[in-house]
């Protein structure tokens, strides 16, 4: 009797199994995770203060004598020495730069909050002027000289960030009838900026009462009501500023 022909035995398909790219962690659903990014260390909090002490010195120091202030002074005032200063800021052009990127990124932080947490947008305004003040925004001034880098990508961030933040404290403002509508936001950072700025040779913690005494007259006069005098020409928008000053 023949026997019956019989297939041979053929072993199971097995499905496709991507292979798992260089550096992947295998995970247990039996898929593959993508292999983190390696992150830089976090700099250390001491060096971080020491940055911060830094970069406040220079903006007082820069205030007071100009963009020519005296790198070792800088250091002394902050309390560290130049080595460490100089292991942040490897040139003055390099200190410069981010001593106006420090200001401006905390001006713009002062807006935002202001506008956030007062109980109405005059409050907001005032509120941030003295603030602004306090951060010495006048600083910027004699820092934005020919030899200044007005298109460097950071920079042109951070402003737009601080007008951003400020045109929308001031729009806020004029739109609830608080704030008279015949000003701009040029206006505003001017008079900030002229203000806050002390006399060539004094220090600036020595004029502060007066700076803050002086911003009350210039909020008295930003109110919507009563407008205290006519102002000549137009509102000065921040495009006209910076064609004049940037």
């Amino acid at each position: 009797m023949k026997s019956p022909t019989t297939t041979p035995a053929t072993a199971p398909a097995v499905p496709d199994v991507p292979v798992a790219p260089a550096g992947a962690v295998p995970v247990e659903s039996g898929g593959t995770a993508p292999a983190k990014p390696s992150r830089l260390p976090r700099p250390r909090a001491d060096a971080v203060r020491n940055r911060e002490r830094i970069l406040a010195a220079a903006r007082e120091m820069l205030v007071e004598s100009g963009v020519e202030a005296p790198l070792d002074e800088i250091a002394r005032r902050a309390g560290v020495g130049n080595a460490t200063l100089y292991r942040h800021f490897p040139d003055r052009a390099a200190l410069v730069r981010h001593v106006v990127l420090f200001v401006m990124d905390r001006v713009a932080a002062h807006a935002e909050n202001a506008l956030a947490e007062e109980p109405d947008a005059f409050a907001a305004l005032c509120r941030f002027t003295h603030a602004a003040a306090d951060e010495r925004i006048g600083a910027l001034c004699p820092m934005l000289s020919e030899d200044f880098d007005h298109e460097h990508p950071e920079l042109l961030a951070s402003r737009a960030a601080l007008e951003e933040a400020v045109e929308t404290l001031l729009a806020t403002g004029q739109d609830a009838g608080l704030v008279r509508t015949d000003v701009g936001v040029g206006d505003l950072m001017m008079a900030l900026s002229q203000l806050s700025r002390p006399l060539p040779g004094t220090e600036c913690r020595g004029v502060d009462r007066f700076v803050h005494r002086h911003l009350g007259l210039l909020l008295d006069g930003l109110r919507a009501a009563p407008a205290r005098s006519e102002l000549p020409g137009a509102a000065v928008t921040l495009e006209v500023l910076r064609q004049k000053t940037m």
